[in-house]
């Protein structure tokens, strides 16, 4: 039913070794010599020199290899030396609207991809029924693994105990965030759209996604000669979008320095400070997350881990690069369907797991909630953290979208257990360099996500999973 998408693209060449060990030398070089400087010794330019040098021999790596995940790696290694060597350049407002530039392009794409592919995955679907189970399965699946995330956050920040001897005068100034909580009524009512043009207009993906499947349900309902033209409308409509997103994709390495150099350039590395410990638990406990968690689920959903990497980590990159998941998702749902995920499904779980789904933001949240009550000297108990933990689950849903959407949670989440507010000033100085690592995992979280709902649907095409991978 589905046209087929753009050809799988060529090979990566093969890396060049000598050029490969001489960058990784070079760049140690540089990481020492900064190192150094940093302790207060005076290299005069050596160490900038280092640097330098260092970016161009990886640009002639990058060059050689011709991937676009090694385009965009090789830009966020420029973007933190502009923000750090250059400050006046990297934090210059020309470089957040670059990077904005960027994702308001991406932003274009994803509400015409989602009604496209869903129309056409639903409509183009013989058996309704098979709809709902899908969003049955989903939907289970997505609970499970965010009260999994939400629990290993949890157990990291009382492990590493972050929030403990803050100093309160390092936030004072700190003012009402006026987030206010919602009911479980408000959170229910937003998922259904009023008017589907605001619901593209404000990005509310989940609206969008309940208009595309009753617009499915209802193509689906007409005789097959009326509803053939509008399901190949959609079909075209949705290769299109592709097509659009591969041209939008060669800007995305500038966006992605842009956007860092940026954070950098006006935040400056000092915004690690005293919050390096929470931000290190957060990074540890994401990391834990993967490998104890979402591995295991790839094992067992006999997903090929080498293949879903292969597959996810141009989006991941790009989502860890722009902190944003938006402007990762049109590259992940193409990737997902080459890697034997069908379209109706990666139309489906995708979408609807940037609602639903969030692994690295609702661990943030459960993480950020206890440092609070830590940097205010407030012992939580238990039972209020798992109360916390419960209450979460539900508030941490529907706020795609947003902006800053995890922090006003946090705060509302905050407000509801009658902490004081002055230690949110600490997280919101490092929310930019949190917020790439947990959208980072929200992506594997969501690519992992389709591919188990496939398998579990029986239709996982690993004929497709053990094709070469072209470039990313």
């Amino acid at each position: 039913m589905s046209a087929p998408l753009a050809p799988t693209p060529k090979p990566v060449p093969p890396p060049n070794k000598p050029l490969l060990f001489f960058t990784i030398g070079l760049i140690s070089l540089a990481v020492l010599l900064s190192t150094l400087g940093g302790f207060g010794v005076d290299l005069g330019p050596a160490g900038v020199v280092a640097r330098w040098s260092a970016v161009a021999v990886l640009m002639a790596y990058v060059w050689q290899r011709r991937s676009l995940t090694a385009w965009i790696f090789f830009a966020m290694v420029f973007g933190v030396l502009l923000g750090h060597d250059f400050p006046a350049v990297g934090g210059a407002p020309l470089m957040n609207d670059i990077s904005q530039i960027f994702i308001r392009l991406i932003k274009t794409i994803i509400a015409p991809l989602v009604f496209a592919t869903l129309v056409v995955g639903i409509a183009g679907h013989a058996d309704l029924k098979s709809v709902g189970r899908l969003g049955a399965k989903s939907l289970f699946y997505f609970v499970a693994v965010t009260f999994v995330a939400l629990l290993v956050g949890l157990v990291a920040i009382n492990l590493s105990g972050a929030g403990l001897g803050v100093p309160r005068g390092l936030a004072e100034e700190v003012a009402s965030t006026g987030a206010k909580a919602k009911t479980l009524g408000q959170i229910i009512l937003d998922i259904f759209p009023s008017n589907i043009a605001k619901s593209i207009a404000e990005g509310q993906v989940l609206q969008v996604v309940i208009f595309a499947i009753f617009f499915g349900m209802g193509t689906a309902m007409l005789p097959a000669e009326r509803k053939a033209p509008m399901i190949r409308f959609c079909e075209v409509l949705s290769d299109v979008m592709f097509k659009f997103t591969d041209l939008v994709m060669y800007f995305a390495p500038i966006g992605a320095g842009a956007a860092i150099a940026y954070a950098i350039g006006t935040k400056g590395l000092g915004i690690l400070g005293n919050l390096f410990q929470l931000l290190g638990t957060l990074y540890a406990a994401l990391a834990a997350f993967i490998f104890l968690v979402l591995v295991p689920i790839a094992l067992v959903a006999r997903i090929p881990l080498r293949r879903f990497w292969q597959a996810a980590s141009g989006p991941v990159t790009l989502a860890f690069a722009t902190a944003s998941s938006e402007a990762a998702l049109p590259k992940a749902m193409e990737n997902m369907e080459r890697m034997g995920v069908p379209r109706k499904i990666v139309s489906f779980v995708l979408p609807t797991g940037y609602s639903f789904n969030l692994d690295g933001s609702t661990l943030y949240l459960s993480l950020a909630a206890v440092f609070v009550a830590q940097a205010a000297g407030i012992e939580l108990s238990w039972q209020q953290q798992l109360a916390m933990v419960l209450t979460l689950l539900l508030t941490s849903k529907g706020v795609a979208g947003v902006a800053r959407a995890s922090f006003v949670i946090l705060a509302s989440t905050v407000d509801s257990l009658g902490l004081p507010a002055w230690p949110l000033g600490l997280i919101l100085g490092i929310d930019v360099l949190m917020d790439m690592a947990r959208t980072a995992v929200n992506v594997t979280g969501n690519c992992l996500a389709s591919a188990v709902i496939a398998r579990w649907e029986g239709e996982f095409d690993d004929a497709k999973a053990a094709e070469p991978v072209g470039a990313a």
